[in-house]
């Protein structure tokens, strides 16, 4: 393109190069700063390779065209030889190669599209084999999946400690990163996000959806490693497994962090049934054991948690002016209450008539989830917990 330029005498006043691909309208970084600089009057002219470099879509073509209209752009030239300037024939020709770039473009999708769908129906999976299979070397069988001697049989150990000996994800994902030392193909370690996606693929017993979400299923010409029974129930447990833990909403979580590894502080429920038919609820706070799966932190119970907090009220440094909107907002409640629905007369009542550390202490002794929560992102003190006790940092 150089050459051709100072064989015709073009002075060349700025290289541009772009990778991005042109079949979307106003999604190319360079293209539009080329727009930019012809309205700037820096150039008012192109040479690229061929008319479809420049655009294959609607969007970027009409761009193009509006700049000659308003005779910004007096020209473009092709390695092939092709001129288009302000002329109703060059105009109307460069948009007819435009469109049929964005024809071929489209016709592609549709057949690269067809041609998967094609292999699905045969049996054949049409991408990256999951962890535990291989794709076929060979590339007229790049479809093909195959067994991967290494990885299927831990892969297979997987389902069944979470099928049948109840085990959860993260006691998995710990399992395969501390005492197996498990990679994948690319050699990196599996996140637990993969691992949960690998628990719920169905391609590991037979099946599979594509596109996935698409409602259309196949079965695959694969060697399956378990079988529908287990995978029905890994599926059972690991259901039963997150309503139990992650669909419940506790009063301190989040907002605290481990004293010996640093990891978030998390929260279980037990329950307790007596004899007499009472049922009792308790809580319990304990270290994520996110950073360190063997921390030695304990567990410490909510009630204990909250008469430490209560008592630390009178030593830490709360941020006043955030304590106090929320008195406000109680006090205008209160009022609101006592006018609307007891029909009293309302009490005159300031927030600064009442202590703002007593107001903490009953809200985490009396106030709901939420009202403990917002007492403590009020703290300018960060929350430490270790060895079932609280402390500020």
């Amino acid at each position: 393109m150089e050459k051709m330029a100072k064989e015709n005498d073009l002075d060349i006043v700025v290289t541009k190069q772009e990778s991005h691909s042109a079949k979307e309208a106003g999604q190319r970084p360079v293209f539009n700063e080329i727009v930019d600089e012809i309205k700037q009057g820096k150039f008012d002219g192109i040479l690229t390779w061929a008319p479809d470099r420049i655009s294959r879509n609607a969007g970027d073509l009409g761009r193009i065209v509006d700049l000659m209209d308003q005779g910004l752009l007096k020209e473009i030239r092709t390695y092939g030889g092709q001129k288009f300037s302000n002329n109703p024939n060059e105009k109307f020709l460069l948009m007819i190669l435009g469109s049929q770039a964005k024809l071929e473009n489209d016709n592609k999708v549709i057949n690269v599209k067809r041609g998967l769908r094609a292999r699905c129906e045969m049996g054949l999976w049409p991408g990256v084999a999951p962890t535990g299979y291989l794709n076929s070397r060979n590339k007229d069988e790049k479809c093909k999946v195959s067994i991967d001697p290494h990885r299927a049989p831990i892969m297979k150990k997987l389902f069944e400690k979470v099928g049948y000996e109840g085990w959860s994800g993260r006691k998995v994902y710990a399992w395969l990163k501390d005492d197996l030392k498990f990679t994948g193909r690319n050699g990196k370690t599996l996140t637990l996000s993969n691992l949960y996606m690998a628990l719920r693929n169905p391609f590991y017993y037979g099946s599979f959806e594509y596109p996935r979400g698409g409602g259309q299923w196949y079965q695959g010409k694969h060697v399956p490693i378990i079988t529908k029974e287990l995978f029905d129930k890994v599926q059972e447990n690991l259901n039963s497994y997150s309503m139990s833990t992650y669909g419940k909403e506790f009063a301190f979580t989040r907002l605290m962090t481990c004293g010996h590894c640093g990891s978030g502080i998390t929260a279980c429920e037990k329950w307790k049934h007596q004899k007499n038919g009472n049922i009792h609820r308790y809580v319990y706070y304990i270290c994520s054991k996110y950073h360190d799966k063997s921390c030695e932190a304990k567990y410490l119970r909510e009630e204990d948690l909250v008469e430490q907090l209560v008592v630390l009220m009178d030593k830490i440094d709360l941020d006043e002016i955030g304590i106090k909107e929320k008195l406000k907002a109680e006090i205008e409640r209160h009022k609101k209450f006592q006018s609307g629905l007891l029909g009293e007369k309302p009490r005159v009542i300031k927030a600064t008539d009442i202590d703002i550390r007593n107001y903490t202490k009953h809200i985490l002794r009396e106030g709901s989830i939420f009202e403990k929560r917002e007492i403590l992102l009020c703290l300018r003190s960060r929350v430490v917990m270790r060895d079932k006790q609280i402390k500020m940092e």
